[in-house]
């Protein structure tokens, strides 16, 4: 579904932040598992805020397992099979939201996707270091930690699978080797620094070239990088990867304070429709947001982008 929609298809519109939505919801999310939690102590808030971005005219949903890890639950008192069933159980959310929109919708609409969200190591760990690639563990060790997530929601039928927020180069190869035996189709996008580096400073084009003629990655871009600098990296990746699309869902561009829990800057739902068209006539084929982007924006953004989507010719 995923590839044929990759071919027949463009731009397709991605949902935007669950968390925001969530907190929008009045949800608090103080877990160091963040909306993961959710998927043991609240599952249908998930749902709903699935059905939010799908309202607002999301096309591909992207499911609460970004921090998710069997270690990690597991210190929450479950079996390694209850985590791991918990971890499946995010796609079964995002479906049985996706099935009770299009239920509610005439036929022949497009099927939403649902992507399976494979965060970083740095995730798990509460630190920040997804934002450095900073990590306490070799390329080895990456692998053998995003083996057991990968086994499950290669099952779990998801469209496809989201490697998302990654940071380092050690974590790319590492997942750019586990990917080569997955059935599930795949992207992969990195956290950005700036313009032409990821965040444990690689050149972009470096861990994108990992990715070139990979049978399972079909497509390859950044996510939760500050707007200003996606669409020259758009160019660095269409540089490098021609032969496969580009997956840009970036942040809002506002800047968080630890020290009061708050943020600051400001970015309008007109802002990110003029950016969303920008990076689609860069290159972009999926287009959505990131930490911060709510539903507002996303409608904003499909707006903009269904007055420019036409098929993808051969």
């Amino acid at each position: 579904m995923f590839e044929t929609l990759l071919q027949t298809y463009a731009p397709i519109v991605l949902d935007g932040g669950l968390a925001t939505e969530l907190e929008a919801q009045g949800i608090r999310l103080t877990s160091d598992l963040w909306s993961a939690i959710l998927l043991k102590t609240n599952p249908q808030a998930i749902v709903a805020a699935h059905r939010a971005y799908l309202e607002a005219g999301a096309q591909c949903l992207i499911t609460a397992s970004y921090q998710a890890s069997r270690k990690g639950l597991m210190s929450r008192g479950l079996s390694s099979w209850e985590a791991d069933q918990l971890i499946a159980s995010s796609v079964a959310l995002a479906k049985q939201a996706r099935n009770e929109f299009l239920a509610d919708r005439q036929q022949g609409s497009l099927t939403p996707l649902i992507a399976a969200s494979i965060g970083p190591y740095g995730a798990t760990l509460h630190d920040g270091s997804e934002y450095t690639g900073l990590y306490d563990l070799d390329e080895a060790g990456l692998k053998e930690f995003h083996h057991e997530r990968l086994l499950v929601l290669d099952r779990s039928g998801a469209d496809v699978l989201a490697c998302e927020t990654i940071p380092s180069l050690a974590e790319s190869r590492a997942l750019a080797d586990l990917l080569q035996d997955v059935e599930t189709p795949a992207w992969i996008s990195f956290s950005c620094r700036d313009a032409k580096h990821i965040c444990d400073g690689t050149p972009i084009r470096e861990v994108a070239e990992l990715f070139r003629g990979h049978p399972t990655v079909l497509a390859v871009g950044v996510n939760c990088t500050p707007p200003e600098f996606v669409t020259a990296l758009i160019g660095e990746l269409k540089s490098v990867v021609p032969d496969k699309a580009i997956v840009v869902y970036p942040n809002s561009g506002e800047t968080y304070q630890a020290k009061d829990n708050s943020w600051h800057g400001f970015v309008s739902a007109e802002d990110c429709a003029a950016s969303a068209v920008e990076w689609q006539q860069a290159g972009a084929q999926l287009i959505g947001g990131c930490c911060r982007i709510g539903p507002e924006q996303i409608r904003a953004m499909e707006q903009a982008l269904s007055r420019l989507s036409l098929p993808v010719s051969d």
